[in-house]
């Protein structure tokens, strides 16, 4: 669900995108303490928080959200803190594709299955004007000096915001991150690249010292994962999938090949079977020692650093994502998850905002720290843990988002030519040449 897109680099990149970036603030506290439930973070990341949601007959919330690092303790937090008296938060541990199945699915009918599903701000538009999720507005302003909710992030607010309304409470951010492994590029003599030339010239030197036959790793699974690196490229390349103004979809733009073009070239330094990897996949290369570099998103980077993981777990090190071409914003993906009430539900929608503020409360937030970027100002800091200070100059140079309601409709219909083209089924012109007319088709929906 969540998309991102590349050709001869031009030297400066970003003028024609507009500048609509969620502008966030860094400065802040540490964690605490807390209970899990089913986690990938254990204990150590969950916070036992004030969740004094009264109900007046028995009650049980379930939560749709998969499980990840950066997920978990929010999702902990609310199953944890407000199960009492006769209120039950039910979550099933699921992965990300279960969760994106099941989120369309519960939303497809009269009466959902789930009352509490996590969104992002990359599909708030298409729901949001499907009519499929609650405007949050007025429990804002019944709820929010309760729950402290003047201190979440006005950018993050605002990516969860359509037309006025806000559709999703948001619990943090994730850009992508680069991970690498600091001793290899020490014995080798090398830099973290910053541009996609630099990267292929470092995977080359990994490639020829014999000590990795596919130096580079990257979540390029075709069938969700893909969507999104071809957005990161076309963003760094400063292109939209749209001209806002016109309507009219850009892969007709001479950029549109280039990124194509330049996901393609680093294939040759990735694991011929890339299309199948998702980020567990990724990270799953780097703990096995068979990639010396990665870039996915932040919430992925916490587990590197885990012993019981990897045994390469202190030698990992991070860096903000490269540019595509001599400049411009990183080759990166904003993503703002947040947590939002289906129509559809049953349960009292009241009822279900205290739950869904009570994981996102400061307590709540800073526990999260450091598998998660939370959606409170001033929580995260450089010292905030190992990858902190990469994440934060990546979220100042990511592309910005594309927040309408035909974007994710036309990340997912042109999603099968970028894998052609990747796969070398297809010319990245020609392929460019179908999503033009794929774009130009739903756009005729709108």
């Amino acid at each position: 669900m969540r998309a991102a897109l590349h050709r001869p680099l031009p030297t400066s990149a970003g003028p024609r995108r507009a500048r609509r970036a969620v502008a966030l603030t860094a400065v802040g506290a540490l964690a605490l303490a807390g209970c899990g439930a089913g986690s990938r973070t254990g204990n150590e990341n969950a916070a036992e928080v004030e969740c004094a949601v009264e109900v007046s007959e028995p009650t049980t919330v379930n939560v749709l959200a998969y499980n990840s690092s950066a997920i978990d303790p929010f999702t902990d937090t609310m199953v944890n803190s407000c199960t009492q008296g006769d209120l039950t938060v039910e979550h099933e541990p699921i992965d990300f594709a279960g969760q994106v199945q099941r989120t369309t699915a519960t939303l497809a009918g009269d009466e959902g299955t789930y009352d509490v599903i996590e969104t992002y701000g990359y599909i708030i538009p298409q729901l949001g004007t499907e009519g499929s999720l609650q405007p949050l507005n007025e429990y804002v302003d019944q709820f929010g000096e309760e729950y402290g909710l003047g201190e979440l992030n006005a950018g993050m607010l605002e990516a969860m915001t359509y037309e006025g309304d806000l559709y999703a409470l948001p619990m943090q951010a994730q850009m992508f991150v680069m991970a690498y492994r600091a001793d290899v590029f020490e014995e080798q003599g090398l830099e973290p690249p910053t541009t996609f030339a630099e990267l292929k010239e470092v995977s080359q030197a990994l490639q020829d010292s014999g000590e990795f036959q596919y130096p580079l790793a990257l979540p390029w699974l075709a069938s969700g994962d893909l969507a999104t690196a071809y957005d990161a490229a076309l963003g760094s390349l400063g292109v939209d999938y749209v001209d806002p103004e016109t309507k009219t979809p850009n892969f007709d733009d001479p950029l549109a090949v280039t990124a194509l073009e330049e996901l393609k070239s680093l294939t040759p330094f990735m694991d011929p079977q890339v299309t199948t990897f998702d980020q567990p996949a990724v990270q799953q290369q780097m703990y096995n020692g068979d990639a010396a570099m990665a870039i996915m998103f932040s919430g992925r980077m916490s587990d590197l650093t885990v012993e019981s993981n990897t045994e390469f777990a202190a030698d990992f090190a991070f860096a903000p994502p490269p540019t595509v071409g001599d400049s411009g914003p990183q080759y990166s993906a904003l993503s703002v998850d947040g947590w939002s009430i289906p129509t559809n539900t049953t349960v009292d929608p009241a009822v279900l905002f205290e739950v869904i503020a009570s994981s996102v409360s400061q307590e709540a937030s800073e526990a999260s720290v450091p598998a998660a970027y939370p959606a409170r100002d001033g929580v995260v800091t450089p010292d905030s843990g190992p990858y902190a200070e990469a994440a934060i100059d990546a979220i100042d140079n990511a592309p910005p988002a594309e927040p309408f309601p035909w974007t994710a409709p036309i990340a997912n219909e042109t999603l099968p030519v970028v894998a052609e083209v990747i796969l070398g089924q297809t010319t990245p012109e020609e392929g460019a040449a179908r999503m033009q007319e794929i774009a130009t088709g739903v756009l005729a929906q709108y």
